[in-house]
């Protein structure tokens, strides 16, 4: 596709080939980590407790979920896309948990698409998010993008932040100004909550606060060291584009470093990013997260395994947290988020950044 492509048809074969590459290809960060292996909790020799009496259910956005994970937005717009979001958002329901829609982008152009985001029905119980880009956002009504979460019966509106991501796309955005603005506008006025969620490159100390300023009181801070869509987009980029992905594919806030930034903020934060196991979910609880994400490792579940694959990964991810919790003797999420951490030199020094 040439730069400015934007059309139906153009948008759908980009979704199309995102599924495929995160799916076949080497899109995960290469040089950077997540930097969870710098994080560690403390062990307790003597928890007092059974498996049986861990609880791990926690409440977010006016839903009672089983365990405190996600199923983060990751597609829409095709048949393909359909499928997808159909399938995982009843593993979603089945698991307890929440689950995220992909990009409304092409719903928002081409009315004809909305039944690739129908699927409330599939999650009747559970949470779920809508999901628009920021500059999206900016250039719809706020009437639009409130029929958008309605038309999907949505709980909230995720609001995607991906400068890294558009500025490699050959037919990219490039003009991100106004972003405060439209989220100021969305949090007063939409009706839903509104959640600013990064899309790999991380938030920030600084962008946190001054979201928190204009209203927002949620951040899924998807930080660097999982999918690099830097780099899915490197992959189908033409020439130009791929040598300014590779160059930008290890760019961004590894999810550790953007979690501890923010945790003693009064925002609500997700942790996605490379979220890979329930030892990493539970350090990132510990440092701050309400919730947990995770979308490649559960697609590619799915893809090889069906939905049994993909809910016996979230029960691993559960198991994993409960032997966190255990072996810390943390009841409840509450006592795991009160958990003390012992931090490594590359973390303290991000931390260090943010002091000068």
């Amino acid at each position: 596709m040439s730069k400015g492509d934007t059309s139906t048809a153009g948008l759908a074969e980009r979704k199309r080939s995102h599924l495929d590459l995160c799916q076949n290809d080497a899109v995960e960060f290469q040089g950077k980590t997540t930097l969870f292996e710098e994080v560690d909790l403390i062990h307790d020799a003597l928890p007092e407790l059974a498996v049986e009496d861990l609880d791990l259910t926690v409440e977010f956005l006016g839903k009672r979920l089983r365990a405190p994970l996600l199923i983060t937005g990751m597609t829409g717009g095709t048949a393909e896309a359909f499928a997808v979001n159909r399938d995982l958002a009843s593993v979603a329901e089945r698991c307890g948990i929440g689950f995220g829609l992909g990009s409304q982008r092409a719903m928002q152009r081409d009315p004809d698409t909305a039944w690739t985001f129908a699927i409330r029905k599939y999650i009747p119980t559970s949470l779920l998010l809508a999901n628009i880009g920021l500059v999206q956002a900016g250039q719809a009504s706020t009437d639009d993008v409130r029929q958008l979460v309605k038309n999907v019966a949505a709980d909230a509106l995720c609001v995607h932040l991906n400068a890294g991501q558009e500025l490699i796309q050959p037919e990219g955005d490039r003009d991100f100004r106004g972003g405060y603005a439209t989220l100021a506008r969305l949090a007063r006025d939409l009706g839903v909550p509104v959640i600013a969620k990064e899309t790999g490159c991380g938030i920030s100390r600084r962008v946190g606060e001054a979201l928190s300023r204009v209203g927002i009181r949620h951040l899924d801070v998807s930080g660097a060291g999982g999918t690099s869509w830097v780099r899915v987009e490197a992959l189908r980029g033409n020439g130009s584009s791929r040598r300014l992905g590779e160059l930008f594919s290890n760019w961004g806030i590894p999810t550790a470093a953007s979690l501890a930034m923010l945790r003693d903020t009064e925002l609500e934060l997700i942790a996605s990013g490379g979220l890979r196991n329930g030892l990493e979910m539970a350090k990132a609880i510990a440092l701050g997260a309400r919730l947990c994400g995770a979308a490649l490792p559960i697609y590619r579940a799915y893809r090889t395994a069906g939905l049994d694959g993909a809910v016996t990964l979230i029960h691993e991810f559960i198991d994993g947290i409960k032997a966190a919790m255990l072996l810390t003797g943390s009841r409840t999420i509450a006592d795991l988020a009160q958990q003390p951490l012992v931090i490594g030199e590359r973390l303290k020094a991000w931390l260090a950044a943010v002091q000068r």
